[in-house]
């Protein structure tokens, strides 16, 4: 047995949770592009985590969480080592804060549509900005994601975290550093999940408020159409996209990725794209925009492997 097929069947052995092995990366990013994987683990509890996390670093394989895969790109090449997702940690409660505010207690995986439904199940106010918004909370929260003038900062009291050196532990907001579409953390370190702080409020306004997002992100926002959500990060509050249109971008392609003729801000999939497409359009878009502008655009989307 050759040291690779040791190393994957003690890999299997350790997990409990779904192990998949040169998993193509295309079956999981939301744009449909990527190369393969040498392994993909499931996790199902926090001991899993730090088991399978502790086995990794022993052997000096590189790995990553990974969340929804709605922000991310996996190079042609693939990713060497084994990413992590958060998928099946999926724990969600409720609580009162004893002050008058709502304590939502959720795990990595939750997906950031199922909070929404529930603020409007039970007319939490807070989590409006979030209707449409693809990702999970571990994703969201390290992206820092945002939209229609709120931020995941905003309802953040508590993280969860595990780091590899130092382990599980938990983090209050005030000790933490976020900036625009980001949070300053160790690329390792794991978000297990976070409480997140909300109000009561008016039903149909929350209600109202989601409808008219929902409503929005489909008039502007290219749906029909694989993507990785907004591509570059607004520079200095000026949106990326117009500078994007100014440069007259829109609707340039390169095979089947093309930059949308929607929303200059999004790239799509238009039918079997590859991650060097999607690639080359960023670096295009970067380059024509700072010789028009003198604003250097940086990515939103995460970009990994090789």
């Amino acid at each position: 047995m050759s040291a690779d097929e040791v190393f994957r069947e003690e890999l299997r052995k350790l997990m409990s949770g779904e192990i998949l092995f040169d998993e193509p990366a295309d079956r999981h990013t939301s744009i449909g592009v990527g190369g393969r994987i040498d392994a993909l683990a499931f996790p199902e509890s926090e001991e899993e985590i730090a088991r399978l996390v502790a086995f990794l670093r022993a052997r000096q394989v590189s790995f990553l969480p990974v969340g929804n895969w709605t922000n991310l790109i996996v190079r042609d090449g693939g990713y060497r080592g084994v990413l992590i997702s958060l998928a099946r940690m999926r724990g969600l409660s409720m609580g009162e804060s004893g002050d008058g505010g709502i304590l939502v207690k959720v795990e990595a995986g939750v997906l950031l549509s199922e909070l929404v439904n529930l603020s409007v199940r039970e007319s939490l106010t807070g989590m409006e900005f979030c209707a449409g918004i693809p990702g999970s909370v571990g994703g969201a929260i390290r992206m820092n994601a945002g939209a229609y003038g709120g931020e995941i900062k905003d309802i953040v009291a508590v993280l969860r975290l595990f780091d590899p050196s130092e382990g599980f532990r938990t983090a209050n907001k005030d000790t933490l550093s976020f900036s625009y579409r980001n949070l300053d953390l160790p690329s390792e370190t794991i978000i297990i999940g976070a409480v997140f702080r909300m109000q009561r409020g008016d039903a149909e306004g929350i209600a109202g408020r989601v409808r008219e997002i929902l409503a929005g992100r489909r008039e502007k926002h290219p749906l029909e159409f694989r993507n990785a959500g907004s591509v570059f990060k607004n520079p200095r509050g000026i949106p990326a996209g117009r500078l994007i249109e100014e440069a007259g971008l829109k609707g340039i392609r390169t095979g089947d990725a093309q930059i949308s003729e929607k929303h200059g801000n999004f790239i799509v999939n238009r039918g079997h794209a590859t991650a060097g497409e999607i690639l080359f359009l960023i670096a295009l878009v970067q380059q024509r925009v700072f010789e028009a502008t003198g604003h250097a655009l940086e990515t939103e989307v995460r970009i990994i492997g090789e």
